[in-house]
């Protein structure tokens, strides 16, 4: 029995056992019931989009929240979303005019007052906001009017438009003091075309289309009425579920079940590169360690060359998945490909260099991983054939964020989508700008970067990128890996259509 048999016949078994536990969850899904189940395999901690940097919870959030400004995927033309106009009136102070008639899911009226507390409360410390790069270019926001605000820019930005365009949604400010963050995280509310009815830890959230969302946004009306996050850990129940109905929508589905559902009429496949990118972060400053070997730059060098970078992107993560060599997508304005050196995959070359740091024999470490198991084994397979004996910790990522930021984890396989904004300072500027991401903290690079982020001269910031992108690989902080495919797997009566920044528009969706 060859090996596709096998997996088909693995995933029918599973499909029996989970049959009659997903019988009622059937019953909710698919078009008859106008329910879109769409199942994932990380849970959000908080739902509210300043409080987690997960995937889902970004997908969640364009459901349930507006921003100000709305970024057209075909064409990346900045359009009026809740903000009607805007324009600088000096480099740190922009101006905008707000969206008249437009109520939140709670009956509230939308106005200024919204977006100045959502603003001055995400740049407080007391906000516990986890990415502060998303908005530590604020300064403060000044109520000019009932629909008109200033935000005031604690330097020149020339990305803010994109920021505010991705990450920074707005939040009903009499809503959020009455109940507070626990409470909002419970039931939260915007004004965004999909309103929320429940949030259940450890099985995922219900939503229901919002009647009243309004007919002038630029993203149009949702079409289906109910959609609901199934919160399920285990790759193969995922697929059963989605093959006896009880979900209609699945990504990150491997490529070898991707291929054996193409002839499922029951299932569409869709796939193609997207901005996401793995990599491995290096404890260069020894903080895991008092011995760390990481601090020797030939060590960190060799773990570079160490890992076959094509052969990942190539055999397991396929789907049109790149080798990487920066710290930031290709597509991202200030991301110079050609500043980075070029590990290739050259195992006799990092056995040299760890022979030449005195670790002729190999060393054995730790690496951390929380998510796509295949992936971090393949990366220890490489790094076990020159020496480097990783040992695999898996676990949740907030536990993993916790150990990493606290300078624990000798080497630590993530992944980056960079809230899907197509600026490098969403990338590079998070890891190696002094945030709590950067366990680097190299001063230079922070310098380069401050410059690059910014600088309102594109040729400026494009020349303070490259140099700090160019310092980055030469010392070999990081090692770059990969980009991310993403293979869609869903129901064949739902018209659904994938974007390369890697966010499920659930909204554009609909029933044949």
């Amino acid at each position: 029995m060859n090996a596709l048999k096998k997996s088909l016949l693995g995933w029918s078994r599973c499909a029996l056992l989970v049959a009659g536990a997903t019988a009622s969850l059937s019953a909710m899904a698919n078009k008859a019931n106008d329910t879109l189940v769409y199942a994932s395999d990380s849970e959000v901690e908080n739902i509210s989009q300043y409080h987690n940097n997960l995937r889902e919870g970004v997908i969640l959030a364009h459901l349930i929240w507006d921003t100000l400004v709305y970024r057209d995927p075909k064409t990346n033309e900045y359009k009026p979303q809740l903000a009607t106009a805007w324009k600088w009136e000096s480099p740190t102070a922009l101006v905008l005019d707000l969206r008249e008639g437009v109520t939140f899911q709670n009956g509230d009226k939308f106005s200024a007052d919204d977006v100045v507390f959502t603003f001055n409360y995400v740049v407080t410390p007391e906000s516990k906001a986890v990415t502060r790069q998303n908005t530590e270019w604020i300064k403060s926001v000044d109520k000019l009017g009932d629909y008109k605000v200033r935000i005031n820019l604690k330097r020149p930005f020339p990305a803010a438009l994109e920021y505010l365009a991705g990450p920074l949604p707005i939040y009903p400010g009499a809503y959020f003091k009455k109940v507070g963050l626990e409470g909002f995280a419970k039931a939260p509310i915007g004004t965004g075309p999909y309103k929320v009815t429940s949030v259940t830890p450890g099985q995922g959230v219900t939503l229901v289309k919002n009647a009243a969302y309004f007919k002038d946004s630029p993203q149009g009306q949702p079409k289906i009425g109910n959609i609901k996050f199934m919160v399920i850990p285990d790759p193969e129940t995922r697929t059963a579920q989605l093959m006896t109905g009880a979900v209609d929508w699945i990504w990150r589905v491997p490529a070898d079940q991707a291929e054996s559902f193409k002839g499922n009429p029951k299932v569409t496949v869709q796939s193609g590169e997207t901005m996401r990118a793995g990599f491995v972060t290096i404890d260069a400053t020894g903080a895991s360690s008092p011995n760390s070997p990481f601090k020797d730059l030939r060590v960190r060098q060799a773990v570079n060359y160490a890992i076959n970078r094509k052969g990942i992107a190539d055999n397991l993560v396929r789907g049109g998945s790149q080798p990487l060599y920066t710290a930031c997508f290709r597509t991202q304005f200030g991301c110079d490909a050609k500043a980075a050196l070029t590990y290739e995959y050259n195992p006799t070359k990092a056995k040299e260099l760890l022979a030449a740091a005195g670790y002729a024999n190999g060393f054995d470490t730790d690496i951390y991983a929380y998510r796509e198991r295949e992936f971090a084994e393949a990366i220890i397979g490489d790094l076990h054939k020159v020496g480097i004996r990783a040992r695999l910790h898996y676990m949740k990522y907030a536990a993993l964020q916790g150990e990493y930021r606290n300078g624990k984890t000798p080497l630590t396989f993530q992944a980056w989508g960079s809230y899907s904004m197509n600026d490098a300072s969403a990338f590079v500027s998070v890891f190696f700008k002094g945030g709590s991401d950067d366990i680097t903290k190299d001063p230079q690079t922070r310098q380069w970067l401050e410059v690059a982020d910014t600088s309102t001269d594109p040729a400026v910031r494009k020349e303070n990128y490259s140099k700090a992108l160019a310092l980055i690989s030469k010392n070999a902080y990081m090692a770059p890996l990969f980009s991310y495919s993403t293979f869609y797997a869903f129901n064949s009566q739902l018209k659904f259509q994938g974007y390369p920044d890697e966010l499920p528009r659930f909204y554009e969706a609909s029933w044949k």
